[in-house]
């Protein structure tokens, strides 16, 4: 049997773990396997390259992903996918492990249907999929941003400045919300709930006159611009803040423990899953284990937000 991997949509720090996992199970099962360059693009184009132990050597330390990964118009077509899954049929592949996020997922489904057996793995700094606690680049996402608005709190408190901080997070607010309460932020914005600058901008009112000197605003970009937010705050109060956005710098980076231990553990499930014949399912960590899900199910589900955890960012935010 062969196997493939492909790391699409979006990198996350993980995604070489991941690859890793993948490449070393399929080989200490008897496997062959291939790397397929670029996503979906590489594989619509057949750029498919042996793995051996020493091609993963040397990558769990570091951000990206060593395969590349790219955004396929072609693939969003019907002919792309047929091509996409006669490419593997031609390469004698069966099964291929996607590591990405509901984009991939969504091709994966449409390879599935054409006979390909194929397995996902959760990597996006977003969160944002169901049926798994963490996705792989999340925990370092998280970390980064923290550091970020650390550093910005000194300067914040030695200017006696409001700052407003911008993380990714275009559909999705988990990301900000970790970031905001990790980072001890007096508010946070996020697309899954009205935002609401006159309650913003009354909490600072109250923290200045407790004598507080400085604060700290998270803004998911999908909650509207870091610098609108700015804008609009500035004309409540009458006075001058800061903006930092913080942008793809979320993305990369070396990767925490953790996603490199849940991609790792990830990437060699979804390949135990394959030998075994199973197909068109989401592996996934849940509390201390790992489970495998039903893709279309996954997809349909949607990620609510934590609505007790941004309770308590506004509980602990006096």
């Amino acid at each position: 049997m062969k196997i493939g991997v492909l790391t699409s949509g979006g990198d996350a720090p993980g995604m070489n773990a991941a690859i890793r996992a993948v490449v070393r199970r399929s080989l200490s099962l008897g496997l062959e396997v291939y790397g397929i360059r670029r996503g979906f693009d590489g594989l619509l184009d057949g750029d498919l390259v042996p793995m051996k132990v020493e091609s993963v050597g040397d990558i769990i330390h570091r951000g990206g992903t060593t395969l590349h990964t790219a955004r396929s118009a072609r693939f969003y077509h019907v002919e792309g996918q047929d091509l996409g899954a006669a490419r593997l049929r031609g390469a004698g592949i069966g099964g291929l492990v996607i590591i990405g996020g509901d984009g991939s997922f969504r091709g994966m489904v449409e390879l599935c249907r054409r006979g390909v057996k194929a397995a996902g793995v959760p990597a996006t700094i977003d969160n944002d999929l169901a049926y798994t606690d963490y996705s792989i680049g999340f925990d370092t996402a998280v970390n980064t941003g923290v550091e970020a608005v650390n550093r910005l709190r000194d300067t914040a408190t030695s200017h006696e400045r409001i700052f407003v901080v911008e993380t990714m997070g275009r559909l999705a607010g988990h990301l900000a919300l970790a970031v905001g309460v990790a980072g001890g932020a007096e508010s946070i914005l996020i697309p899954e709930l009205p935002v609401n600058i006159e309650e913003v901008c009354q909490k600072l009112r109250k923290g200045m006159e407790r004598g507080k000197v400085h604060s700290i605003i998270i803004v998911a970009e999908g909650a509207g611009s870091g610098f609108d937010v700015a804008r609009q705050i500035e004309a409540c109060l009458g006075m001058e803040l800061r903006v930092t956005v913080l942008g793809h710098v979320q993305r990369g980076g070396t990767p925490t423990a953790l996603d490199r231990l849940i991609a790792s553990r990830l990437g060699a499930k979804a390949v135990d899953l394959l030998a075994q014949g199973e197909s068109n399912l989401m592996v996934g960590i849940s509390g201390t284990g790992v489970i495998a899900t039903p893709m279309p199910q996954v997809l349909a589900t949607k990620r609510e937000i934590d609505l007790e955890l941004f309770k308590l960012a506004e509980d602990l935010a006096r």
